[in-house]
């Protein structure tokens, strides 16, 4: 069996490459590519078995190499995205494995691929395309619009340390510790925000990974965090029950 990795971290394609072989020895990989260029390039001149991908690379989205080349081949995405798109992925591809990829998972994966060949199932990468085509649409929100008395200020995304809501205020604050009061909720940022930069650690708390200084494990399987700079008024921060398992795969993606 033929794979093709298509993985912009190094690491993690290596980790991918390894794993894979522990769990079907017969896997050969073939190509680790780790752009959307490189891709569509392999590509359009190799056939392979089976595909892995990640869908966020350096330089776009994986559905664009599949918009270039005409691909035949079962993917299993490796990736993290929400419950929602989770469903639909595991609907119009081989699976689909949230980072950090577990063995395990990894092993169903390929034999579900293995039946899914066996079965002369085919592949419609048309249905799949159709599942990611709102993610490739998504802009995510690069400045804040703010008010400081009379004057109006746009704040840069990069600029943003961290936002906090209180008292039914929403609060932005920088990576330099001034405060800013926006007309957002922290519902709808959590839905604008890159989410490869932001995280919603609770009811309160939507960080970026640079305002992370120091975590502990805290009580219940929690994470509590130290943010640079430190929130007003001693403010706990500590990622939420349900949260901690997606949130430190986050860390680790």
């Amino acid at each position: 069996m033929k794979v093709a990795i298509i993985e912009d971290e190094p690491l993690a394609a290596e980790d991918l490459e390894k794993t894979l072989g522990q769990v079907d020895p017969d896997a050969e990989v073939v190509a680790k590519l780790a752009s959307v260029q490189e891709a569509i390039e392999w590509l359009d001149g190799n056939d392979v078995d089976l595909i892995l991908s990640d869908i966020e690379l350096g330089d776009g989205l994986s559905f664009d190499i599949f918009n270039e080349v005409e691909n035949t081949a079962p993917i299993i995405i490796t990736t993290a995205y929400d419950q929602y798109a989770i469903r639909a992925f595991k609907e119009n591809s081989v699976d689909y494995l949230l980072k950090p990829i577990d063995k395990g998972e990894l092993e169903r994966a390929i034999e579900k691929y293995k039946h899914y060949r066996q079965n002369g199932q085919e592949f419609d990468m048309g249905n799949l395309l159709e599942v990611l085509k709102p993610y490739s649409d998504q802009k995510f929100q690069e400045r804040f619009l703010v008010t400081l008395g009379e004057k109006i200020h746009s704040i840069p995304e990069e600029e943003v340390a961290y936002f906090f809501s209180e008292d039914r205020y929403t609060f932005l604050v920088t990576k330099k510790g001034t405060q800013h009061i926006i007309n957002t909720n922290l519902g709808d940022l959590e839905g604008s925000l890159n989410p490869k930069k932001f995280y919603r650690i609770n009811r309160k708390f939507i960080i970026s990974y640079a305002s992370i200084q120091n975590m502990v494990s805290y009580s219940k399987s929690r994470v509590k965090i130290d943010l640079v700079p430190p929130p007003p008024n001693s403010m706990e921060v500590v990622v939420s029950v349900e949260r901690s398992g997606p949130f430190k795969r986050w860390l680790n993606d």
